[in-house]
């Protein structure tokens, strides 16, 4: 049979319109993005445990009887951490691009570990302030985290699913964190009976808690070190002796030759194996021919590629050109939009576990509403961590079940659009819940984590994906997100540090919504920059258009293979793209 030029190249062209419109997206890169949110789950964990017992940690220090005063140095704490992280950032998102994202990821996680053991066993606030700078300073993980989902994913179709992973993960570290911060510091109060006074953990008794957390670190570095894989588009194809050995082990101990395995068929059997000498099987190099399959032959010209004595055998990807210009004003619009993000959204985090400890005034004479007020809820440590394991848990559900449906409909720039107008309402409306009768005081306290969850849950994602399209290459991907980074933590530094001021001095002069009031005016400004930001065509969009038609064409190629292959072992067939004489019998 022959198949003529016209004929064959009419054939692919077909193929490759059919291949096109049946073709589907590259896979959902799961395993990697399980391990990566298997080491993002314990700094979660680590930097959220302490919201629940800093007040009372700062109490402790005794540095000074004024209530209003606490709140502040509370505040000096929690930014102490995220003023480090912006004057580190950078540099480690810069390295990243450098070195490679796997070793950058490690070392901020072993950072976090140190600083989190250091941080249980202070005794003064100038400690406390060390160990929390100690993990800034070495702990670039937020911009690297997002460089490594960017470049993991590699098609728009995944990145409202991929993008949800980290703020899960997330969740599940602001559920765990205060649980176990709440329950776990100051642990001779609650269990004296297993936590004797005199004990170590009287003397530390915010300790137990920062082990926790260090034993979370300790376990994610394990599993990064073990299972992750470098993403860096010139670094990734480097010797990773790390991976070899988790592969090893998997392995060892879940492989086909497993010791499990040979249990489990020795149950079954009722006796051990025979060994090799005793078996009648003959070894794999010494077997016959019998029993295999005979090969058949197929006529016709024989295609041979051409012998390349200079090849090294490696499969080369063509690697993407570093841009002349890495800061588009797309991205400088993006990235303060994400620092006003983080300085308001960091301002309710750190002051409402504040707000809800803070201790009634008892006292209503000198009120005037609607503005003048100045009370508190009251709640011990256990109960603020209840609520924030809440606020936790309806984060996680809020980010997998509606972000993805809601940016499939609205997409991340007139979503976030969105929810930067409705951010002014809820800062003004949050002072007033204290104002509500005891007995749905705490129903009130619920509404407000709800609708300050559903807000954080769609604009961080929404920012993230505008972000990542924006960007221009992934070569300088790391160094964007180390700037976005580093811009977010100074901001987030800054909003404990002016919100726990303001709240002082509101408490001060009988004004507790003073705080909560100016963040409202913060987010009106960030509404109105939020209209400046546009969605440029990235990388994403020209990748897709080059390859699709590529990828096609190979599709209907392999397929018209395996088509020809089978009949071809039945009757000789040739294919020609020249004109030639038919070949006769």
């Amino acid at each position: 049979m022959v198949v003529g030029p016209a004929r064959t190249v009419a054939a692919v062209r077909h193929g490759v319109k059919k291949a096109s419109a049946k073709r589907s997206p590259p896979p959902y890169p799961k395993r990697q993005l399980l391990i990566l949110a298997l080491c993002r789950i314990c700094e979660p964990i680590a930097f959220m445990s302490i919201f629940p017992y800093v007040y009372h940690m700062v109490k402790d220090f005794n540095i000074t009887n004024d209530e209003s005063k606490i709140s502040m140095y509370a505040g000096w704490v929690t930014s102490s951490f995220t003023l480090a992280e912006f004057l580190a950032g950078f540099l480690w998102g810069r390295l990243s691009d450098k070195i490679g994202r796997k070793p950058v990821l490690l070392t901020g996680m072993g950072g976090t570990g140190l600083s989190v053991i250091l941080f249980g066993f202070a005794p003064s606030l100038p400690v406390a302030l060390l160990a929390r700078a100690l993990g800034g300073i070495l702990n670039g993980n937020m911009g690297v985290l997002q460089t490594t989902v960017g470049e993991l994913v590699t098609v728009k179709e995944h990145q409202p699913r991929a993008y949800t992973v980290m703020p899960i993960v997330w969740c599940i570290g602001s559920i765990v964190g205060p649980m176990i911060g709440g329950t776990l510091a100051k642990p001779v109060d609650w269990i004296p009976t297993v936590f004797q006074p005199g004990s170590i953990w009287d003397r530390f008794p915010y300790l137990l808690p920062n082990l926790f957390s260090a034993m979370c670190v300790f376990f994610g570095l394990a599993v990064g070190f073990l299972f992750l894989e470098e993403t860096h588009a010139e670094k990734k194809y480097r010797r990773d002796r790390g991976v070899e050995f988790g592969k090893y082990l998997t392995s060892r101990l879940f492989g086909k030759d497993s010791c499990f395995r040979r249990r489990l068929r020795r149950g079954k059997n009722g006796e051990d194996q025979p060994l090799l000498g005793e078996t009648d099987e003959s070894l794999p190099g010494y077997r016959t021919a019998d029993g295999s399959p005979e090969l058949t032959s197929v006529e016709g010209p024989i295609m041979q590629e051409p012998l390349d004595l200079e090849s090294t055998g490696e499969i080369v990807e063509a690697q993407p050109e570093k841009p002349e210009r890495t800061f588009t004003k797309p991205i400088i619009f993006i990235i303060i939009n994400y620092g006003l993000l983080a300085f308001h959204t960091m301002t309710l985090d750190s002051l409402l576990p504040v707000f809800l400890s803070t201790e009634p005034t008892g006292s209503q004479d000198s009120w005037s509403l609607p503005f003048k007020f100045a009370d508190g809820f009251g709640y011990d440590t256990r109960t603020v961590g209840i609520i924030l394991s809440v606020q936790g848990l309806y984060s996680m559900i809020s980010t997998s079940f509606f972000f993805p449906r809601i940016t499939g409909r609205l997409g991340a720039l007139r979503l976030f659009q969105i929810i930067s107008m409705s951010y002014p309402l809820l800062y003004f409306a949050t002072p007033y819940f204290v104002l509500l009768p005891s007995s749905v005081r705490m129903a009130g306290v619920y509404v407000l984590i709800i609708w300050k969850c559903t807000l954080a849950t769609m604009a961080y994602p929404s920012n993230a994906i505008l972000l990542t399209n924006s960007a221009p290459s992934t070569l300088t991907l790391g160094t964007i997100n180390g700037v976005a980074a580093s811009i977010a933590s100074l901001c987030r530094a800054m909003g404990p540090i002016v919100s726990g001021y303001l709240y002082t001095v509101g408490l001060r002069v009988g004004y507790c919504g003073m705080v909560w009031w100016f963040t409202a005016f913060v987010t009106i400004g960030a509404s109105f920059l939020s209209f400046g930001i546009t969605e440029p065509r990235g990388r994403l969009d020209e990748k897709e258009e080059i390859e699709e038609p590529i990828a096609a064409a190979g599709d209907y190629l392999a397929t018209t293979r395996e088509t020809i292959e089978p009949a071809a072992t039945e009757q000789p067939m040739a294919i020609s793209l020249a004109p030639t004489t038919p070949q006769r019998d």
